[in-house]
């Protein structure tokens, strides 16, 4: 089967989804901060007149690409959660999980909807996904970790890969012995992660990134080896880049032109993607131009 990119608002695309055949849904919705989030790309080129100052004294020029951005405001948040959690639901596999992944702002409020939604029995866990970047309030304590709420369709039969999770270091392997230090641990439910590095490889530029790190050990844990995995707020396409990587397939919803613009560049080359509402001819052209400003600005 053809992976799928939609843009589209997701609502109708999941009331278009047959019941029961959505192995995993992974979802991080935008956290109702109340901000619009944004995020400016630039590229530094070599000038003898340039703004900043690089290695052994070389000048370079900061040249702004674009930026890229969304309004991160609802009047009624959970009345516009609701629906949509109310399919991810339908779409389910019989074994099928959910994980929802949102901050300390709304969780409290999510996790009531998802109990009324899945049922409190259903509930599996709340992932602490717990990072140490950028800056820090001096008025109270720090803020440095996302939530990520785990539903399962049933709660006596879900896909939980216990051998197939990523093996962490002991934090003090001498006191566990040599062979369970090289093997490694299981990680728990707080999950310590570094976020997006602002200048590495696996930078798209798009705001509220997530690392591959953590969707790869959630689709690793939670479905199946040539599994359908979901993601209706696909952003920068974090999941389907992971599901390329471990032999899944995958739907991703956005209704951001700006997020189908980096998932056209991410996934460029790859041939199995069928893009719905997608003209990709533009969408094409705005890669070949990044890459054709690229080579000329290195």
């Amino acid at each position: 089967m053809n992976n799928q990119i939609f843009l589209s608002d997701n609502l109708p695309v999941l009331r278009g989804i047959k019941s029961g055949t959505i192995d995993l849904i992974y979802i991080d919705p935008p956290f109702n901060t109340g901000k619009t989030q944004g995020r400016t790309q630039i590229k530094t080129i070599r000038s003898e007149d340039g703004d900043r100052t690089g290695f052994q004294g070389q000048r370079y020029s900061t040249v702004k690409i674009g930026t890229k951005s969304y309004i991160d405001s609802f009047d009624d948040y959970l009345t516009f959660l609701e629906p949509r959690l109310v399919e991810a639901y339908r779409i389910l596999a019989p074994n099928g999980s959910l994980y929802f992944h949102i901050d300390y702002r709304e969780v409290h409020y999510c996790k009531i909807l998802l109990d009324s939604i899945f049922g409190r029995e259903s509930f599996l866990n709340e992932i602490i996904w717990a990072y140490d970047y950028g800056a820090r309030s001096k008025s109270k304590w720090p803020t440095k970790h996302d939530n990520i709420l785990v539903y399962v369709k049933d709660p006596n039969n879900y896909i939980f890969n216990y051998e197939e999770i990523e093996r962490i270091p002991y934090m003090a392997p001498g006191l566990v012995g040599p062979e369970k230090a090289a093997r490694g641990k299981t990680p728990t439910d707080t999950w310590w992660h570094t976020i997006v590095p602002t200048n590495g490889k696996e930078k798209t530029g798009y705001p509220t990134q997530k690392p591959l790190g953590i969707i790869k050990r959630i689709i690793q844990a939670s479905s199946s080896n040539n599994g359908l995995v979901m993601d209706f707020f696909a952003g920068s396409g974090t999941t389907g880049a992971a599901c390329l990587e471990l032999g899944r397939h995958f739907i991703l919803i956005d209704n951001n032109p700006e997020a189908i613009e980096v998932m056209a560049k991410r996934f460029d080359g790859v041939n199995d993607i069928e893009w719905v509402g997608v003209n990709m001819k533009s969408q094409q052209e705005i890669t070949i131009q990044n890459k054709l400003f690229d080579f000329i600005t290195t």
